[in-house]
């Protein structure tokens, strides 16, 4: 694999909080991606929300199949770029460990009921997830990633946060947030490609639902565009078809444009090595033009589907779950797992517990302890 002198590097890897060996046919960010994949977590992923909930039809996007979708969009980019793809694979498929159950929803609850016990944010969650809540080695705690794929799952982070790390952690993955730098290209791609897929199969998972209309797309020029030329090539093609075939082109527009728009940031800058480009601006980008399209996007999707009266309802469902579940462990915590209730920190115990709950169990649990069924 050529990897761009700016690439992330697997040699010169800043390391893992434990040192290991190295192994024998696998490099240390090869090593990570098969560590998050065979973890607990990311299996969980499979009954955890991406828009709808699970049970509510098959073939809804997950946090798993979204997280797929990163990954590939991801590669794709990081080849053509020279970037490293097994970093960015990696930072793809762990990006969401840490999401409650029932997406958005859950996670606004989660950090409602933490407010005064540190609060809660799935990014962070993510990061504790691998650092420490993942219990599969005897030595340590965690998966024991590299510091570039640690730094990659941080996507977003507080000031107040970011100075907690450091002082666990002086120089690591919180110390960018202090200093104002850039975490590496790949991790900056893995925010993009992030946005990129769920804008697209957000698109898809809402015409699917029935909650959004082919003709409601009419005031979202970037689907406009591409609807257009398929229609042009195709004038006979109708439904599903249509709706693929436009997601399709307009997913392979925006893997394009954020290659040349992000070749000519590299030319512009000319960083020499990773650490260069971190103390860049953020040169993974999309050109103005397509930035403003999919912003654009992302208002009618926020308007039209986000908050769209039916997903409302079950939002407003969902969050009475994660509260009602947050007081009754905190009341009585012998309801939770021994591992979880023998801690000291009794909120953030809760709070871990219930952001490892798929949809499924989180209402399963609900039931049990209230009686009642929300949905």
């Amino acid at each position: 694999m050529w990897l761009a002198p700016y690439a992330s590097q697997p040699d010169k890897t800043r390391g893992r909080r434990h040192p290991e060996q190295p192994a024998p046919t696998r490099s240390d960010y090869q090593r990570d991606r098969d560590r998050i994949v065979h973890s607990t977590a990311f299996r969980r992923l499979v009954y955890k929300t991406q828009v709808f909930l699970n049970h509510e039809g098959d073939l809804f996007r997950t946090r798993l199949t979204h997280s797929l979708e990163v990954a590939q969009l991801g590669r794709s980019i990081a080849r053509s770029l020279g970037l490293n793809e097994d970093l960015v694979e990696a930072i793809a498929l762990a990006h969401d460990l840490g999401h409650t159950p029932f997406g958005h929803a859950g996670q606004d609850a989660l950090n409602a009921c933490m407010a005064e016990h540190g609060g809660f944010e799935h990014n962070l969650q993510s990061l504790r997830v691998v650092d420490e809540l993942e219990e599969r080695y005897p030595a340590y705690d965690g998966l024991n990633l590299t510091f570039e794929t640690r730094e990659g799952v941080l996507k977003h982070c507080s000031r107040r946060h970011a100075e907690l790390i450091e002082a666990r952690e002086p120089g690591g993955v919180g110390r960018r947030f202090l200093d104002n730098t850039q975490p590496s290209l790949e991790a900056q791609l893995c925010n993009l490609a992030d946005e990129i897929a769920y804008n697209a199969h957000d698109i898809d998972d809402g015409v699917r639902s029935g909650l959004i209309a082919l003709e409601q797309f009419e005031s979202v020029p970037l689907f406009v565009h591409f609807r257009d030329d398929t229609l042009k090539e195709h004038p006979q093609v109708r439904g599903r078809r249509l709706l693929f075939d436009t997601i399709r082109r307009m997913l392979s527009q925006q893997v394009y444009d954020v290659i040349d728009a992000t070749r000519a940031k590299i030319a512009e800058h000319m960083p020499v090595t990773a650490d260069d480009a971190r103390r860049c601006p953020p040169l993974v980008r999309f050109s103005p033009a397509m930035r403003e399209a999919s912003t654009q996007l992302k208002r009618f999707l926020f308007r039209e589907l986000y908050r769209h009266p039916q997903v409302n309802d079950t939002t407003t469902r969902a969050r009475q779950v994660i509260t009602d579940l947050f007081a009754a462990y905190v009341a009585h915590p012998a309801d939770m797992p021994a591992e979880h209730a023998a801690r000291d920190d009794l909120h953030r115990a809760v709070a871990d517990y219930i952001a490892g709950m798929t949809d499924r169990f989180a209402l399963r649990e609900h039931e049990r302890l209230t009686g009642q069924r929300l949905f």
